[in-house]
């Protein structure tokens, strides 16, 4: 039995799909046992509805129970009626990870200071509480369910980063997005192999009891389809995601470009997770040039994160330099805003920012200014005209391809 059908060339027809998940999840030890299906949120562009489809069909008369749990990480929870869409409707009861909630996780064990300090290379050394949902401790077997594709923090998403950030604690959510910051999104984002991130979130999987597999899949911008699926354990599957996703959501340059317009689809709604418009184009983008996040229905900074607004959008640097001030305030919130402030230097005349970074959307302007962002007033802009500009890209959806110089190709090993 295959554990991979599909490939970078390939859209897996629907039929070939209900056979390659019937067979896997016929061969696992499922009677009378209780099931965890863990799955994204709406942000990631899934034909989810389709694999609960096959999955429930395969299991139907043989669990005792089974139950979706969404992981969030910390996104905003999805509305029942939004949740039962993410399933298309499907006669299973689908939970979201209530992350604000302490009541939601059991403690697994700790990661000490010195394991930290060797995973991360040296960057942190810090003693970290493995909490999680503790539905997946419950659970006799949990699947996770969901696509690969190029992310920002821990390299490529998918397999165990269901689990660390998506059902985690604070506390390892903190530690791994500050560590990735440290490393920084320009560096790490679609670098293949195990990178510190990748390392500490498969370290602290590695505590949490129980049975795990997981359903990778890389899906098909174009069509919604699957370029592949795989299945095995969260690392074995992860890995052969990877080495499709490195070729199907890669776009390779042969120069930069001076200005990148990314058109935020619908399914981010904050710039929270908007910012992988940013994300995705930043190693592209020449020195003194500008990506312009272009928005309309955006209205907040970051709807469960209201504290970003004061924090603002600064360099790494910048942080280090000052943390003595910021070290109490949540490392997530660091993180992100390195991110989307991008690659930059600190010093004593102040932050010096690689890329320009302009807010084009619904959120005040006094708001995005405050930020440490620059605004763009949306009915000046002109996307026609940047579109017959040669010196500018156009991305019309934004945040899930990555777009790199292919004389910068970080396709190895981290």
């Amino acid at each position: 039995m295959n554990d991979t059908i599909g490939g970078p060339d390939a859209v897996i027809d629907p039929a070939d799909l209900r056979a390659f998940v019937a067979d896997h999840f016929d061969a696992l030890d499922l009677d009378g046992r209780s099931l965890c299906l863990v799955v994204p949120d709406a942000t990631r562009v899934c034909p989810l509805p389709q694999l609960i489809d096959a999955v429930l069909d395969a299991v139907s008369g043989r669990v005792r129970s089974c139950k979706a749990v969404i992981a969030l990480g910390t996104h905003a929870p999805m509305s029942p009626e939004n949740a039962a869409d993410l399933v298309g409707g499907a006669d299973l009861e689908v939970l979201n990870h209530a992350w604000w909630d302490a009541d939601t996780f059991a403690t697994v064990g700790e990661l000490p200071a010195d394991r930290v300090a060797e995973i991360s290379g040296g960057r942190l050394s810090v003693n970290v509480s493995v909490r999680i949902n503790r539905l997946v401790v419950d659970s006799d077997v949990t699947v996770i369910i969901g696509p690969v594709l190029p992310h920002e923090v821990v390299g490529f998403s998918g397999g165990n980063k269901y689990l660390f950030p998506g059902l985690s604690g604070p506390e390892l959510i903190d530690v791994s997005h500050w560590l990735g910051a440290l490393v920084t999104s320009r560096e790490i984002i679609g670098t293949r192999g195990t990178t510190p991130v990748r390392a500490l979130i498969d370290a602290a999987a590695a505590l949490v009891p129980g049975e795990r597999h997981a359903l990778c899949v890389v899906v098909d911008p174009a069509t919604g389809g699957l370029h592949s699926a795989s299945f095995g354990t969260p690392q074995q599957s992860w890995a052969a995601a990877v080495g499709v996703a490195a070729e199907t959501h890669i776009t390779y340059l042969s120069e930069p470009v001076t200005r990148v317009v990314s058109i935020i689809p619908d399914r981010y709604d904050d710039l929270w997770t908007g910012a992988k418009g940013f994300y995705k184009v930043e190693p592209v983008v020449a020195d003194g040039g500008e990506v312009i996040l272009v928005a309309p229905h955006i209205t907040r900074l970051a709807a469960m994160h209201p504290g970003i607004e004061d924090l603002g959008y600064h360099c790494r640097d910048f942080f280090l330099a000052h943390w003595d001030r910021y070290s109490s305030h949540p490392w997530g919130e660091l993180a992100h805003s390195t991110h989307l402030f991008g690659a930059g230097t600190y010093d004593e005349d102040g932050e010096h920012q690689r890329v320009r970074v302009s807010i084009a959307s619904a959120i005040p302007e006094d708001v995005v200014r405050r930020a440490n962002l620059h605004y763009v007033e949306l009915s000046a802009l002109d996307v026609d005209a940047f579109t017959a500009d040669p010196g500018t890209l156009v991305i019309p959806d934004a945040g899930e391809t990555l777009y790199r110089l292919r004389s910068s190709d970080r396709g190895v090993e981290y």
